[in-house]
Order: structure tokens, then sequence, then C-alpha cells
């Protein structure tokens, strides 16, 4: 079996309220590694409460890239992801360290490894009508568009993930051919060694309480005066991606007149409970990960000893790092 030479990178995935940010710190004390974000909300300037973000003094002490790099205003892709990642691990590479990417978007992690197909390029004109369309028949009617002439897509995508289903719906126009069809087309592969490790979580309601408990922190520490503060800039429609962020979405309509503050609540802490559940359900299918459940023991011996093992570094060499254990 010939040696393989492929840069090494490392995946920390986990769902929402799991603890992947205190461990990537922890890692980034003890080996050369430098974190990007994997997140779809993270991407986004001014929202910080809401999607626990790491705070500015983290941040400064562990700088991660694709934090802060759009507008709300601005949809971002999976497409603008990779190529984004891509060029920050290159980065990471090139100062003499190992990309150490972090985050709960399935979608991104997905996209980076395995690739995207060749789809066309947005067509302005296309797309701006299919909004307008969704907008007057609600995106469950073009939902149903689209699973007519792409099942697959119809089985795959939400009726209410407004941005895929135009997606969807602009690539047929423009190719005349599902955009499952199109994604099932060979793909190039990752130029990158990868070693995944996921926190996954095995009591569900452990997990639940803890996705509470920091929904509440998150109203107590100004969460709707976040919102408040987006919907006062006149810009931003419920319709854009960073809005329709879990908990934003809820905040929106809730300072939009829909339901009361404990409504507002119950359905944040609903939404965020759905979309861990989605993560773990991702998780699970990721067969090469190496997994630690956090409510068992603490994942950081465990993680540390597949990073040296990965690194190839003797613990020798190891224990002169910062913080070596």
């Amino acid at each position: 079996m010939s040696e393989d030479h492929r840069p090494l990178a490392i995946f920390l995935m986990g769902p929402t309220a799991s603890g992947k940010t205190a461990l990537a710190c922890s890692l980034a004390d003890r080996f050369p590694v430098k974190l990007i974000s994997v997140d779809s909300a993270l991407v986004y300037r001014g929202l910080d409460i809401g999607s626990a973000k790491p705070d500015a003094a983290t941040l400064a002490r562990y700088p991660h890239e694709l934090i802060d790099i759009r507008d709300p205003s601005q949809p971002y892709s999976a497409a603008e992801f990779v190529g984004d990642a891509r060029e920050a691990m290159d980065r990471v590479a090139e100062s003499g360290k190992v990309p150490l990417l972090v985050g709960g978007t399935g979608l991104y992690f997905r996209a980076l490894q395995r690739g995207l197909s060749e789809l066309p390029e947005a067509d302005p004109a296309v797309r701006e009508r299919i909004a307008a369309e969704g907008a007057q028949l609600g995106w469950a009617a073009l939902h149903a568009r689209m699973a007519a002439v792409d099942p697959a897509a119809g089985e795959r995508i939400r009726p209410g993930d407004a941005q895929r289903i135009q997606r969807a719906l602009e690539v047929f126009e423009l190719t005349g051919r599902p955009i499952s069809e199109l994604q099932r087309q060979p793909r190039q592969p990752f130029p990158w060694r990868v070693l995944k490790l996921a926190l996954l979580p095995d009591d569900r309601a452990r997990l639940h309480e803890r996705i509470a408990r920091r929904f509440e922190q998150m109203i107590a520490e100004g969460f709707l005066d976040e919102v408040r503060a987006l919907r006062a800039r006149g810009d931003l429609r419920a319709d854009l991606p960073a809005i329709r962020a879990v908990g934003y979405r809820q905040a929106w309509e809730f300072l939009g007149g829909e339901g009361d503050a404990t409504n507002f609540r119950d359905r944040g802490i609903y939404a965020t409970r759905q979309l861990a559940k989605r993560q773990v359900t991702w998780l699970r299918s990721e067969l090469d990960a190496r997994t630690f459940d956090p409510d068992r023991c603490d994942p950081l011996p465990e993680a540390s000893m597949a990073l040296e093992l990965f690194l190839g570094m003797p613990k020798t060499s190891r224990q002169k790092l910062p913080g070596g254990i």
C-alpha cells in the first residue's frame, strides 16, 4: 500500500450545545492547529448572541477563520463555504500548522470533503422571479413544483427551506435536468487526509436541558435586543438565510407581533432541539468518525490521544507544547 502524502486536517463535529468550541480551544492549547469555523450562522456579522458565537475574548485568544465574513443581507452558500474553507486550509498549512475545522453544519462538512456537483452558476433574473413566486404562492407550493420534477429533492429538502428549493428550481430551469441527478455525478477526491472527531451525546434529555438553559441565557444576555437591531436596519427580510437561522427566525416573528414571550421561548427551544436531532442523525452516518459522549466523560484526553497519533507526535514532543498533557 502506497503511503498517503496528503496534508493533514481535523474535523471536530457535534450538535449544538455539545461543547465543540471549548474542546477545540483546549486542543489548540496543546497542538499545532489553527481553527476554522464550520457554521452557517457564524459567518454573519451581527448574529452573535443567538448563534452562540464565541465572545471577543475567546476569539482574540483562539482566532477562528470564517467567522464574521458576511453581512446578514448577503446569502452564503455551501459552494462559497467550500471555496473559502479550502483557501483557509491552505493558509493554515502554509503557516506550518494543521487546520482544525470545528462546527455543526453537516452540509458544509459534507460539501467540503465529498465535493460539489458541477452545477450552473446562479442566474439573477431566474432567481429573482422564483423568489417572487415563493413570496406570492408560498414556498410549500414551490416545494410541490420541485418535487414533481425531482422526487429525490422533494424528499430531501424540507418545504420551508426556501434557499434550497429556489436553487433546485433554478437549476432545473437552466439545465432541464433535476439537481439530484447532477449531484450524483462523480466528483474530485478530497486532497486532505482527515481525522474526524465527533461529540455525540447519547442522553437526549441532558442535551435538551443544555439547549433550554443556553437559550434562556441568550435571552438574558440580550438576544431580543440583537434581533431588534437587525430589524431596525430596514434592509433585512424574513426569507434571508441569516434571518432563517434557528432562534433568529422565531425572534424575528415574535418581534413582528406573532405570539407572546413564552411562545417565543418555547418555539425557539423546540427549533433548536430539532436542529440538534438532525445534526445527531447526520453524525451517526459518519461511520469513519471517532465519537465521544461529552456527558459520560471529558473528551479532551481521548481526543488529545487521537491527535497525537494522527499528527505523528511523540508524547515527549507534545508535552513541550503550551498546555501539554
